[in-house]
């Protein structure tokens, strides 16, 4: 299947709390898929749970790997949460949110199914 690269939804900026994706200013935390940005209202990775990533979940297909972005630092994320999100079926890669959002951009660009959660940074 071809997809789109025009409708991609690339993360051209972060900071400021918020992004920008494509040309659209989103304020706060997000969650993005190939084809969605979805506002999401996790402000620190300890208020994470498996419901957080309740719009990841119901995309379909599933993707392939869900990239945290925790914020101006990785955070640890409980072995519990990570048990939950790969008996789900996602394999979870926690990394500060630049890192998540340069990585989702390379990710997208390969045609990769990738999600990104991302926690808004000032």
């Amino acid at each position: 299947m071809a997809i789109d690269v025009s409708a991609r939804k690339i993360v051209a900026a972060y900071g400021d709390g918020g992004f920008r994706v494509g040309n659209e200013r989103f304020s706060g935390s997000i969650i993005l898929l190939p084809d969605l940005v979805a506002p999401w209202t996790v402000r620190a990775a300890a208020e994470l749970s498996l419901a957080s990533f309740s719009v990841v979940l119901a995309a379909a297909p599933l993707p392939e790997i869900l990239l945290l972005g925790c914020g101006r630092r990785m955070a640890p994320i409980t072995p519990p949460l990570r048990q939950e999100l790969r008996a789900a079926g996602l394999a979870l890669e926690a990394m500060d949110t630049g890192a998540a959002c340069r990585t989702y951009n390379v990710l997208l660009a390969e045609a990769r199914r990738v999600a990104a959660a991302l926690i808004a940074v000032d």
